[in-house]
């Protein structure tokens, strides 16, 4: 299996996409001015106990409060409390953790009310984005992830992934992280720690201590709320959870964001960097690798995915609901049985896909067609695990009931991704009246001018759909012709196929949208 890694840098947002094989499986987006995101740490404040529910809500600076249960103070809640305390009665100099005496664990079916006042100030890390209404949540068991292992502060376990399945390589593993770690620090050691030496693992431990120490001497001069340390920017933090032998290709269009993720290939795989490319195209970056046409056929509520078959797709505040429908398969003569089997075979594959692809999270029903046969029932679990396999996100697949339905449950850290795939119509806005499409160049010579003439740009480009751009660019006497003749020598023609058929989109040399919305009302 080829993987592949293309990032589409805008200036509001940076989408990231996995490829598989040049299919779309997995798609993040990220505002570029969104300052929450998993795995940042926080000096927060107590706002409110709720002994009912055994938890705390926290001011970290959000709008709504953060929520941080009692399960989810950590073992060493008081080590860490007391370093808090340590780093306010002194501001000059940070205290040594490897000089703090190891404190008793917390009970586990203790009272929040026990170790939290309000008003407290506490140390925190969010382990789940703001969803719908809710805001983040939290732990206070701060830990700093790499790329084969994760530092606990105040820990002093040293666990194994599960994953590692050879018993002397997580002997070996073990007996080695703890000949290196420093007192006071728990590791985690992921699973692509598997043969690593000494050396590699030495080095990235003495770095991540490094980053609890320099993010730390902030509590020195900080009053809560105040962001302490900020997770690595999403397309770094999927490369450190993906990276793996199999990725043959990073495609990315923005040089900055190239540098840095070179930056980080050349730390973690020297011999690798050369898989990181820049796109310099000016066709946009997912058209050219087929990903917009992916993306507008794999999202929406029906998505069509073999011989007609398709899935209808509901998302409710409380579960997402799933239908599998056979389509025009069910004319075919193989009878029931065999068609039902054969659309849910393909249907597994399509959701496990889709499960990744919109990052589904907490309870999915999955009504697949009837099958009669306890055989065939169990071949469908049995394939719907296999897909499952490479889903990063943990999960808990359940068989199929009496009623024909598969429940799973999946991982939810993020909001449910959707893009909408249905388009706002361009020339009207809504309103259903039109301008004659015959006047539709007039108009865009119109803006053309109105850019070099006002705005006084004189290098540019138009975003068109590509039948659009085939028309303008069509014949020796073109239109792209006549208006470079007649305005400026730099117009460029784009094909977009993310843009509607009537449609259209000004970029400025830098790649920044010039805003023609206001002037087009008002033509």
């Amino acid at each position: 299996m080829i993987s592949e890694l293309v990032i589409d840098v805008q200036s509001k947002q940076v989408t990231i996409a996995v490829l598989e094989d040049k299919r779309l499986v997995e798609i993040q987006k990220e505002e570029r001015n969104t300052s929450y995101a998993v795995g940042n740490v926080y000096l927060g404040r107590v706002k409110k106990l709720m002994p009912g529910l055994n938890a705390a809500f926290v001011d970290v600076g959000y709008k709504k409060d953060a929520f941080l249960h009692y399960q989810d103070l950590g073992p060493s809640f008081n080590a860490l409390q007391k370093f808090l305390k340590a780093c306010f009665a002194d501001k000059r100099k940070l205290p040594a953790i490897a000089k703090f005496t190891h404190l008793p664990d917390i009970s586990k079916d203790g009272s929040v009310v026990d170790l939290l006042t309000q008003g407290e100030e506490v140390l925190v890390q969010v382990v789940k984005e703001p969803i719908s209404t809710k805001g983040p949540r939290l732990t206070s068991e701060i830990s700093f992830a790499g790329r084969n292992i994760v530092v606990i502060p105040f820990g002093d376990k040293v666990s194994v992934s599960q994953k590692i399945k050879s018993g002397e390589e997580r002997i070996r593993l073990k007996q080695l992280i703890h000949s290196i770690k420093p007192k006071n620090f728990g590791v985690i050691v992921r699973t692509s720690a598997e043969g690593k030496k000494v050396a590699e693992l030495d080095s990235e431990l003495r770095s991540l201590v490094k980053r609890w120490d320099d993010n730390m001497t902030k509590l020195l001069k900080m009053k809560a709320p105040s962001l302490i340390f900020e997770e690595t920017g999403r397309t770094v933090a999927i490369l450190r959870d993906f990276f793996n032998p199999s990725f043959q290709n990073i495609h990315i269009n923005d040089k900055d964001v190239y540098n840095e993720v070179r930056d980080y290939v050349s730390v973690i795989a020297p011999d690798r960097v050369d898989i990181v490319k820049f796109y310099s195209e000016q066709e946009p970056i997912f058209d050219h690798f087929n990903l917009t046409k992916q993306i507008k056929a794999s999202f929406g509520k029906t998505v069509t995915f073999k011989s007609g078959a398709y899935l209808i797709i509901e998302h409710t505040e409380a579960m997402h609901v799933i239908d599998v429908n056979s389509g025009n398969r069910s004319k075919l003569s193989t009878g029931q049985e065999g068609t039902a089997i054969d659309v849910n075979i393909a249907a597994a594959t399509e959701l496990a896909r889709q499960m990744r692809l919109r990052d589904m999270g907490g309870i999915i029903v999955v009504d697949f067609i009837d099958m009669h046969e306890s055989e065939n029932r169990q071949k469908l679990f049995d394939h719907m695990r296999t897909v499952m396999e490479n889903d990063r996100a943990r999960h808990n697949i359940l068989p199929l009931s009496k009623f024909g339905l598969m429940q799973i449950t999946r991982q939810r850290v993020r909001p449910i991704l959707d893009f909408v795939t249905a388009e706002t119509c361009p020339t009207c806005f809504g309103k259903g009246e039109i301008q004659p499409a015959i006047l539709f160049t007039d108009n865009i010579e119109n803006k053309i001018q109105y850019i070099v003439e006002k705005l006084k740009v004189k290098k540019f480009s138009l975003h068109v759909h590509p039948y659009i751009a085939a028309f303008i660019n069509q014949g020796f006497y073109s239109l792209k012709w006549r208006w470079r003749m007649k305005y400026t020598s730099s117009l460029k023609i784009i094909p977009n196929q993310s843009l509607g058929f009537l449609e259209y989109q000004f970029f400025d040399a830098d790649k920044n949208e010039i805003d023609m919305k206001d002037e087009s009302l008002s033509s």
